[in-house]
């Protein structure tokens, strides 16, 4: 995310132009915008003139620069850009105000949003843009007959190819350069400018060989590789865990909400300080006793828009903990972290001291 400008706008409320780099930023903003904002950018809309002082297009689209009051908000995380619906408040055609529109925001477009923004998305802001410099990374996981390509984003992690190439003896095996060869034509196509492999045995340590020698330009790109008890989406998992993907690409956010998420769950399962479920998380908020917060990103949209169930306040509940000392962390919903945070009712929080 590039920070073109920073201000006030209308009544004190907080104006940024910003330019989204990456899909990753659309998916940023998706968690930023709410109902009410104004969003300001370039735009086109299919207009139909009745006018004899005008000119009639035929319904054809024209180019516009629109403000809209923000209604909702899609991030089409496959079609690569983020969809803002709202009414037109402000507009270089002056009969198209009052009107619905939708703006289709794509990389390397210029915004303007103008809202009060909260603690959570103002960091969220400054860390995408501190993240656009990071290094994309590429988690490769191989075994004995297997490979897997996972590109690792902010949002989460995508599985790029699985491959498979029986080995060993019968009448479909295959020899294991089969399955290296098939790794290292898809790594060519990969963009990444870091790759880590991984998986169980030696197998990780001899596609690695492979690479080297037959495909030294993707060999290169190797930062490191970490012994794992499985090759897909579970030794996926172990890297992001163990910290590999943090040691390449320090500003994602992954490792960290995997990390966190496991010593929830522990603490959990053992007694010791640990909260989740809304109630017992306020609660806990209340008392001073938060020492780490944490909440889902999608949870927290749909609270904001008053769309959820929580009888609690999500914002009041975020603003207390920063208060009284305590750390935010906002999962994302499309990683396997944010799943089990779900599942536990969108918010937990890791205790400085037991509150019962």
């Amino acid at each position: 995310m590039r920070i073109v400008q920073r201000g006030h706008g209308a009544e004190g409320r907080d104006r940024v132009t910003l330019v989204p780099e990456t899909v990753d930023d659309l998916w940023h903003l998706s968690h930023v915008l709410e109902p009410g904002d104004l969003v300001e950018g370039d735009t086109t809309r299919r207009i139909q003139r009745n006018d004899d002082q005008m000119r009639d297009t035929g319904g054809e689209r024209e180019h516009l620069h629109v403000t809209l009051e923000v209604e909702d908000v899609e991030f089409a995380r496959f079609a690569n850009r983020l969809r803002v619906g709202g009414v037109i408040r402000d507009c270089s055609m002056e009969d198209q105000i009052g009107l619905h529109h939708t703006i289709n925001v794509e990389t390397h477009e210029e915004l303007t949003i103008e809202k009060y923004l909260k603690p959570d998305q103002r960091d969220r802001i400054e860390e995408a843009a501190e993240a656009t410099d990071a290094p994309d990374v590429a988690v490769v996981t191989v075994e004995e007959g297997e490979a897997y390509v996972h590109t690792v984003q902010q949002y989460g992690t995508d599985e790029y190819v699985s491959l498979t190439a029986p080995t060993g003896k019968g009448e479909y095996a295959q020899p294991r350069t089969t399955l290296f060869e098939e790794l290292g034509s898809a790594l060519q196509h990969v963009d990444a400018e870091a790759i880590i492999v991984a998986g169980p045995g030696f197998t990780k340590r001899d596609a690695l060989d492979y690479l080297e020698e037959e495909y030294p330009d993707v060999a290169e790109k190797v930062a490191t590789t970490v012994d794992t008890s499985a090759a897909g989406d579970r030794g996926v998992h172990e890297v992001l865990k163990r910290g590999a993907v943090e040691d390449v690409q320090d500003q994602t956010r992954i490792a960290r909400e995997s990390e966190l998420i496991d010593e929830l769950t522990e603490r959990i399962s053992t007694g010791e300080k640990a909260t989740y479920g809304i109630e017992e998380t306020a609660e806990a908020a209340e008392y001073g006793a938060v020492g780490t917060l944490l909440v889902v990103d999608e949870r927290l949209r749909t609270e904001r828009q008053d769309e959820g169930d929580w009888e609690r306040d999500a914002n009041e509940i975020i603003e207390t903990v920063e208060q009284k000392g305590g750390e935010v962390v906002v999962f994302s919903s499309e990683f396997a972290p944010g799943e089990q945070l779900s599942n536990l009712g969108g918010i937990a929080a890791l205790l400085r001291y037991r509150i019962q």
